[in-house]
């Protein structure tokens, strides 16, 4: 997919106010058309492991380097370790029954919609990091990737996703930063979908 041209600061500004206006509209949307499948899926979540809560809030790093709380459906034990998955030994040991499918299917990013309706997200811009991942979290202030709002997909998850190295996947966020747009973010969320449905780039 080839890369729309470089925007000015001014350009960049009024395309981030019409991705706001859109991220509250289809967050709104999503929610009210999603509820009764969501709530399908919390009672799913719950059956297959009664004892773990349905949601697992996790600490991370957003937007000019601040932390906020981002929900996802659980898809690990409790007992699982606080870091990226790709740091795990074996991070299938982990996974609760419905674990995986709720991982490769993506469904357990779907609370992050509440993110989104709050302002911590957006649906396009870079997956929001841990504190633990030290290395990522360098690299994204050395491109100035902290600038953007973290989202719920992004170019590089269409662009190599888990088959990416770290700088290769800073430098595709530093990319976006450069020529994000409204058209832009259609494309990638186009993308996503075509993405999930083929499972391509996704290891656990």
């Amino acid at each position: 997919m080839k890369l729309p041209k470089q925007r000015t600061p001014k350009e960049l500004a009024f395309q981030r106010k019409l991705k706001r206006c859109f991220d509250i509209f289809l967050s709104i949307f999503a929610m009210l058309i999603l509820f009764i499948p969501l709530l399908f899926l919390c009672i799913c979540i719950k059956i297959s492991a009664p004892k773990e809560s349905v949601f697992y809030w996790s600490k991370r790093i957003g937007k000019f380097n601040r932390p906020f709380n981002m929900p996802k459906f659980r898809s690990m034990y409790s007992t699982a370790p606080e870091v990226a998955t790709s740091l795990l030994q074996d991070p299938h040991s982990h996974l609760t029954p419905l674990g995986s499918f709720l991982r490769r299917s993506s469904l357990d990013e779907l609370p992050q919609l509440w993110s989104i309706l709050k302002g911590d997200m957006s649906f396009v811009g870079p997956r929001p990091s841990l504190e633990s991942e030290v290395e990522l979290n360098e690299l994204r202030k050395k491109y100035g990737v902290f600038d953007l709002t973290p989202g719920l997909t992004g170019w590089a998850q269409i662009n190599g996703r888990d088959e990416l190295s770290l700088t290769e996947k800073v430098q595709r966020e530093a990319q976006y930063l450069k020529v994000q747009s409204f058209a832009f973010d259609l494309k990638i969320i186009w993308d996503t979908f075509w993405y999930v449905l083929h499972r391509k780039d996704i290891s656990h």
